[in-house]
């Protein structure tokens, strides 16, 4: 039905000539954009309501008990949070000042932005459920190791003495009604989409133009340029980037059928997501370079070695 209403008003209403790039191009960015909208508010909704139930004051403390458990509670947690790298900062900090373990904590910033429902919502409806499955396993594992070896390393040293009084931390525990649930995942919808429209509009239209106007020789040349090192390349041009997974994945997903390799278009998304320079800047005010340093560096790392599985693992999925 969505699919004819689009055919209707491109063709019929605008005019367009259906044989014309231009036309399937905005024929790909209108029926993308509806059918993105319509998945984030339907799903952000349900997951809103779901979350209302989760103890994050019981969250808080499972994580603060240390552990590789705790490491695994902070990246379960980080998936159901829907923060971009700067946005998880603040609760970075909090759990910091709530005792949780530096190494935890890191578990939590590094998967939040990597994994959240808007994006598995986008990844399911654009790459499918198996491809969905493997990126949010790999996040999770990205979070765990990368916390547990930055905790190993007993960086706390790196810490900004002042982050305790610059910190803030909320314990107030929400009992909700049937009513207060439902209001709440209708705000959490609103929320999100306010928060990423413009991206979604950006990414879906930069991929309408992709897809319709960039040969797919192009695409293959310069993956071939690059061979082995595509993976590598993508993550380092992912890194100072900083934007919305919103606007990343109909990229992202364009680029793969272009024949861009699969782990090569997540490690990027990744490195987009969960590292970028506003992040680093945001992140000086409680940790000294050192550990940012080595806070991008491990991850980077993961990061790549998880663009090269996804690649192997690609012709399974």
């Amino acid at each position: 039905m969505l699919l004819k209403s689009i055919d209707t008003i491109v063709y019929q209403w605008i005019g367009l000539d259906p044989e014309s790039r231009f036309a399937a191009a905005v024929h790909f960015f209108l029926y993308d954009t509806v059918k993105i909208f319509l998945l984030l508010a339907v799903m952000i909704f349900a997951i809103g309501v779901i979350r209302t139930w989760l103890p994050e004051h019981k969250l808080k403390k499972w994580m603060g008990a240390g552990g590789v458990w705790a490491n695994v509670i902070a990246a379960l947690f980080g998936a159901i949070t829907p923060f971009c790298s700067c946005s998880s900062i603040p609760i970075f900090i909090s759990l910091l000042k709530a005792g949780v373990p530096l190494g935890v904590t890191f578990s939590f910033l590094i998967t939040s932005p990597i994994i959240n429902e808007y994006l598995v919502i986008l990844m399911a409806s654009e790459f499918g459920v198996p491809i969905t499955i493997a990126y949010v396993a790999s996040g999770l594992l990205i979070g765990i190791l990368a916390g547990v070896i930055l905790g190993r390393m007993k960086l706390e040293r790196h810490l900004e003495t002042d982050i305790i009084e610059s910190a803030h931390n909320d314990d107030q525990i929400i009992e909700y009604t049937f009513g207060k649930r439902i209001k709440f995942g209708i705000d959490e919808a609103a929320s999100v989409i306010r928060s990423i429209w413009l991206w979604v509009i950006v990414g879906v239209a930069i991929g309408a133009f992709i897809h319709n106007y960039v040969p797919q020789d192009t695409i293959h040349s310069l993956m071939e340029a690059t061979g082995i090192f595509s993976v590598p390349l993508a993550t380092i041009l992912g890194v100072p980037m900083y934007g919305s997974c919103a606007a990343i994945v109909p990229i992202a997903v364009v680029l793969f059928e272009k024949g861009i390799p699969l782990g090569t278009a997540l490690a990027f998304m990744m490195a987009m997501a969960a590292l970028s320079l506003p992040e680093a800047i945001m992140l000086r005010r409680t940790m000294r370079l050192p550990l940012i340093a080595i806070f991008f560096g491990i991850t980077t790392i993961a990061i790549i070695a998880t663009g090269y599985l996804l690649n192997a693992l690609s012709q399974y999925l």
